[in-house]
């Protein structure tokens, strides 16, 4: 077994441990701090397959903006107890795991049906920051303006919510 191999192996269980957490936590932050971990080792990941500007990027992106503009909502929400949703959601209990072995056929059936291209796959991804964000800026500028004006909206609509009386 390599270095590389050994990293993966540990980036991988620590990854699907993490995001177990995050379901199994009770306490918001606690499953939000997970979460962070999560982006964290998934940006191992793409070391690992030297998708560095990927991997700074999960870093700069998920596990800094998105998850201070998570912890930010989940603090204004205010909640002191834990959230036991495994007492009252039967159905949550039962679906979960179902669209888990759904989601697994789908993935084993496309790994079995695909063809793998010929070519190194040195040439077929090219992860310099030109061939990244000319897309971004180009192509698909008015779906990434539309997810950042609906972020902005549902930190306002939690900030609406979570207002008390009285306050301006």
């Amino acid at each position: 077994m390599t270095v590389v191999d050994s990293l993966f192996l540990f980036f991988s269980v620590a990854l699907v441990l993490s995001a177990v957490m995050v379901i199994v936590s009770p306490h918001a932050v606690v499953s939000a701090l997970y979460l962070t971990l999560v982006f964290t080792f998934t940006a191992g990941l793409y070391i690992l397959l030297q998708a560095f500007f990927l991997a700074v990027l999960q870093i700069l992106v998920y596990a800094g903006a998105i998850m201070v503009l998570f912890l930010f909502v989940i603090m204004l929400l205010d909640r002191r107890e834990p959230c036991r949703w495994w007492s009252r959601n039967l159905p949550a209990l039962v679906g979960g795991p179902m669209v888990g072995l759904t989601f697994g056929v789908a993935v084993w059936a496309t790994l079995k049906r695909t063809t793998w291209p010929e070519v190194a796959p040195e040439t077929l991804f090219r992860g310099d920051l030109a061939q990244v964000m000319t897309p971004v800026f180009t192509r698909f500028l008015l779906p990434v303006e539309i997810t950042g004006l609906l972020l902005l909206a549902a930190t306002i609509g939690v900030v609406v919510l979570t207002r008390k009386e009285g306050q301006p």
